[in-house]
């Protein structure tokens, strides 16, 4: 009989210890992150979201993704959506950062810290940004035109250039326009380069939301306007990936000289390496947005731990890439600066490939030869 006492005692006390254990355990909820990407209508928006979304995960945390389809109002209620959800932290690349301030002041309102992703959202509750070099991306462009012309040893050849830029909507856009144009301007002031057409200026050669089908039209005016007497075009300058795919599109359509012109780009997207494989594009500058997702991620639980950030964050971490820290450079008001972790981003062309695509692996090797990008 005292042995089933003691039992009894014993039993009451382990359901005891389990009714104290279970409710603590129920308190431990599970952080839950927000990441808003623009539209999944260029391609590296998917990526960009799919390794944040797999890095957030892997890493114990609940997420959101959404895209907004490069609609501003859409991003709004998204955003919306995930403050009334209870995220802890939100991660944003904005379509027009301008659209977003009011949903900006109102996570700021709800003690919820934004990361501005890729694009710097002007709002000073922007807590942080995590982009690439944004005028190295241009100036990497610039000056591929200017090596592979050697416009530096052109005596009295004239080469004829056009050029595309960004989405105005865009804060990035100035940046790879303006860092192109410092490596080129000097060679058009000089006449070495000439833009046939006339169109320079940002507002001339912008190109709403990145559109492929809109840097099309535009090029094929401009040939149609100016090279269909055969005047030769040497190069074309395209701050992306999006836009040269219309650019080259409209060259292997509507222009009659020789078409081995030079077209730049930026983000490795899968149609446009097939054509640096083809010969119709000639570079494109490779952000490896893997990398970015790693340092969003670092970044993150830094800020959900309340750890102090700044370069120790890099110094303290096992990556293995380039990542500088920039308290000084980009402001989200006049006076407040955004502490930023700026990435160096890659010249790809046909030859470096392998090397600097399939070999750090970030692309596979299709079976029809052409890469394929991973995640």
């Amino acid at each position: 009989m005292m042995r089933f006492k003691k039992l009894a005692v014993a039993m009451a006390a382990v359901m005891a210890l389990s009714s104290l254990v279970i409710p603590a355990a129920a308190e431990e909820e599970t952080q839950k992150i927000g990441i808003s990407m623009p539209t999944q209508s260029l391609e590296r928006w998917n990526r960009d979201g799919s390794y944040l979304d797999e890095q957030f995960q892997a890493a114990g945390y609940d997420t959101i993704l959404t895209f907004s389809d490069n609609d501003s109002s859409q991003q709004v209620n998204d955003i919306q959506n995930m403050l009334a959800d209870g995220v802890d932290i939100l991660v944003v690349a904005a379509i027009d950062a301008d659209s977003l301030n009011t949903v900006m002041d109102e996570a700021s309102e709800a003690g919820v810290p934004v990361i501005s992703y890729d694009r710097l959202i002007s709002n000073d509750a922007s807590a942080y940004y995590v982009t690439f070099a944004l005028a190295t991306v241009g100036a990497i462009q610039g000056q591929y035109i200017v090596d592979t012309l050697d416009l530096d040893n052109a005596g009295d050849n004239v080469y004829n250039i056009e050029i595309t830029a960004g989405d105005p909507a865009d804060n990035n856009a100035p940046y790879y326009y303006n860092g192109a144009m410092d490596i080129l301007q000097p060679y058009i002031d000089s006449g070495v380069l000439n833009v046939v057409s006339g169109q320079i200026d940002f507002d001339s050669v912008a190109t709403d939301q990145w559109a492929t089908q809109t840097a099309l039209e535009r090029a094929q005016n401009i040939l149609a306007s100016y090279y269909a007497d055969g005047t030769q075009l040497d190069a074309w300058l395209c701050s992306n990936d999006s836009t040269a795919l219309g650019v080259a599109q409209a060259i292997e359509s509507d222009y009659a000289g020789d078409n081995t012109v030079i077209i730049t780009g930026q983000d490795g997207d899968e149609a446009n390496l097939a054509n640096i494989m083809d010969g119709k594009q000639s570079m494109t500058v490779y952000k490896a947005v893997a990398n970015e997702a790693v340092v969003t991620l670092s970044l993150v639980e830094a800020v959900l731990n309340g750890d102090t950030i700044d370069e120790t964050l890099i110094e303290n971490s096992d990556w293995d890439f380039e990542c500088a820290y920039d308290n000084e450079t980009y402001e989200t008001s006049e006076g407040v600066v955004c502490p930023s972790f700026i990435l160096t981003p890659t010249t790809v062309t046909i030859d470096n490939m392998q090397e600097e695509l399939v070999d750090t692996g970030y692309y596979t090797v299709g079976d029809d030869g052409y890469l394929v990008a991973v995640g």
